[in-house]
């Protein structure tokens, strides 16, 4: 069975990646949370991933690091990670990418919180611009492929990839057109979802960058989070 090592699930959204993925396609792993900030050391995380850093998916004597490797190395084992028709194929492959290597000011100025709600006090021009560019490629992709996910009727490794953003969604109170709204609603109703969601306000740890993130986001109006 494969070990997928992550981290706290308020905070990870690059641990959240490969977990929903392997979680909605029914592969089975060992899940084991390394909390940011962990006593372990730099050297002891590279014995078991080679960056130092998680998600890291362990597949007996060969370690997987970064989300897009994992997901290309379970593609390779399992059935459904990938859309199969080309064209749908193709399409979440870039939109998977553009995820992973862009968005900038969307993962910076709105660090994935999935217990706390915050209210923006400044949309800087780059960041109106990656909401408008969420919705635009959400559309897009549910028009052609016909919903309810982005590459057609079947969760894949494209939903995967923006399963984190449909959190920040939630927390900051993004406005979405539609029908990217709704499909960000289809994504936290989903049971994977919600049990990440109920785990992640169980946990107590607070991670003091990603906190000072938080305030510096806006104003905070609730915390669900346990104490």
């Amino acid at each position: 069975m494969y070990d997928l090592y992550i981290a706290n699930k308020n905070y990870s959204s690059w641990s959240l990646r490969p977990w929903v993925l392997m979680r909605e396609l029914n592969i089975p792993f060992n899940e084991h949370l390394l909390p940011f900030g962990h006593a372990l050391s730099w050297e002891a995380y590279r014995k078991i991933s080679p960056s130092g850093k998680v998600p890291c998916l362990v597949d007996g004597g060969t370690a997987v690091w970064d989300s897009l490797s994992i997901v290309e190395y379970l593609a390779e084992r399992h059935p459904g990670v990938w859309p199969a028709d080309p064209v749908a194929r193709a399409w979440a492959r870039s939109a998977a990418a553009e995820m992973h290597s862009g968005f900038h000011e969307l993962r910076s100025r709105c660090s994935m919180t999935c217990g706390v709600l915050i209210r923006l006090t400044h949309f800087s021009e780059a960041l109106v611009h990656d909401v408008a560019r969420l919705s635009t490629l959400w559309g897009d992709g549910l028009h052609r492929f016909g919903g309810p996910f982005l590459a057609g009727n079947a969760f894949t490794a494209v939903d995967a990839f923006f399963a984190p953003v449909a959190f920040r969604i939630k927390s900051y109170s993004l406005a979405l057109e539609l029908p990217a709204a709704e499909y960000a609603a289809r994504l936290l109703a989903r049971a994977s979802m919600q049990e990440w969601y109920s785990a992640a306000l169980q946990e107590t740890f607070r991670d003091q960058p990603h906190e000072q993130e938080i305030l510096q986001a806006g104003e905070i109006l609730e915390d669900l989070r346990a104490r």
